[in-house]
């Protein structure tokens, strides 16, 4: 049985199923009981493996959100967690790897209202951890100049969290591009993207897109490639890091 077939008989992404048997994320007892009746395994076999997923399942700090974090967003979380490299771009908003608390409070708060507020917050800075830990994810952001001007939170706030940017730039994994409206129309006006690889070089990378009620993960390795050139058109045309670091320190003492 192909991993098409299967994934679309457990009703699960291809991306999902595959990392699942490389034990790059944990399985769920009652997708063990899917595949298990998918795979025909019955018996002691099957009730030894249930038993094995109820007691050694292994649980990414994310899943202590599930309450807040929707499951199609918990996958990306998982992803971003196993990435060697992202790649991103934003129009309107800082991606969630660069935001200060107060920043996703407000991003939250006017995307979904105040339930679970906190906590959400609290994931989105756990998130951030890929960034400073031993073996740190190397991150590149293309922004829209929109991002640096939309006044999310106030002054006080947007001031805070630019220079906030700007002291994340200058770490030797970030890489941080202003795309200005000086440089006029663009291939990926309509699409912002994330673009995440993985160290084990035969992991394939996946292209991930989302909005508020869902996520997909697109792993077909000509859009991948596609995105992956519109990334490095969108750097070229942008401001270099330097360039980008003088606008993010400008932005931010217009709101001071």
């Amino acid at each position: 049985m192909t991993l098409d077939v299967a994934a679309r008989q457990l009703d699960m992404s291809k991306s999902n199923l595959s990392r699942i048997e490389t034990a790059q994320i944990g399985i769920k007892p009652r997708d063990v009981r899917a595949a298990l009746a998918l795979y025909q395994v019955t018996g002691a076999d099957a009730d030894a493996l249930i038993e094995i997923a109820r007691g050694a399942q292994q649980r990414g700090w994310w899943q202590n959100y599930s309450d807040v974090l929707p499951e199609w967003f918990e996958f990306y979380v998982g992803l971003e967690a196993e990435a060697a490299t992202v790649r991103t771009y934003e129009a309107e908003s800082v991606p969630g790897l660069l935001q200060t608390e107060a920043y996703a409070r407000e991003i939250y708060r006017i995307t979904a209202g105040e339930d679970g507020i906190e906590r959400k917050v609290a994931a989105r800075l756990h998130r951030q951890d890929v960034l400073h830990r031993d073996s740190p994810v190397r991150l590149s952001v293309v922004l829209n100049e929109a991002v640096l001007l939309r006044a999310v939170g106030g002054p006080a706030v947007m001031a805070a969290q630019l220079s906030h940017m700007a002291r994340l730039a200058q770490l030797p994994n970030v890489t941080i591009h202003v795309l200005p409206f000086s440089a006029g129309g663009h291939p990926a006006m309509s699409t912002p993207y994330v673009i995440l690889s993985f160290p084990d070089a035969a992991d394939a990378s996946v292209v991930y897109l989302d909005n508020l009620t869902m996520g997909l993960a697109l792993e077909d390795v000509a859009q991948v490639h596609g995105y992956s050139l519109l990334h490095e058109e969108l750097c070229r045309m942008a401001l270099d890091p330097a360039a980008s670091l003088t606008r993010l320190e400008q932005a931010s003492r217009n709101f001071a």
